[in-house]
């Protein structure tokens, strides 16, 4: 008999995330997102304490809108990494699209599965999925308890405009 704990099962099963429990986001951003992508797993110091946060989505469709509603260029105050990843097993470098990526200000096009890190208080984004030929899996990793970003006060209004 194998001696082993099912799923989250056992002692040690609360530091095992398998169902969505991301935070509350506002109505108009969850409609959004679900145009494009879907929402996998998400993990942060309010669903397992002491975890730093980290976000995982599949990208099912291009974007319309580009860049990405709520994806302006932004910053934060601690480092972040941000993946993109194919889903074709016979080649898992190809993207399977092109994702545009703003970083400090200079647009570079993806089309090879990719891990970008941003230093603490680097300008990044705008985001957009100029084409999509397969799903995309799509990770952010952010080294702080929660997610937060940095925008100007004129960043804030504009978009606080948009979602009404």
């Amino acid at each position: 008999m194998a001696d082993y704990v099912m799923n989250t099962d056992g002692e040690q099963g609360k530091y095992i995330v398998q169902t969505l429990q991301a935070p509350a986001m506002p109505e108009i951003f969850k409609t959004f997102y679900k145009t494009f992508a879907e929402r996998l797993l998400w993990i942060d110091s309010n669903v397992v304490p002491g975890s730093f946060q980290m976000n995982i989505s599949w990208y099912h469709h291009a974007s319309d809108d580009r860049p990405l509603f709520g994806h302006g260029e932004h910053t934060h105050d601690f480092d972040e990494m941000v993946g993109f990843i194919g889903s074709d097993p016979n080649d898992p470098n190809d993207l399977g699209g092109i994702i545009e990526i703003g970083i400090n200000g200079e647009l570079h096009r993806l089309t090879k599965s990719s891990v970008i890190f941003f230093p603490r208080n680097m300008k990044h984004l705008p985001l957009s999925i100029i084409e999509l030929h397969r799903p995309i899996l799509h990770f952010s990793i952010s080294m702080n308890p929660v997610y937060g970003i940095t925008k100007s006060e004129s960043e804030i209004h504009l978009m606080s405009e948009a979602a009404e």
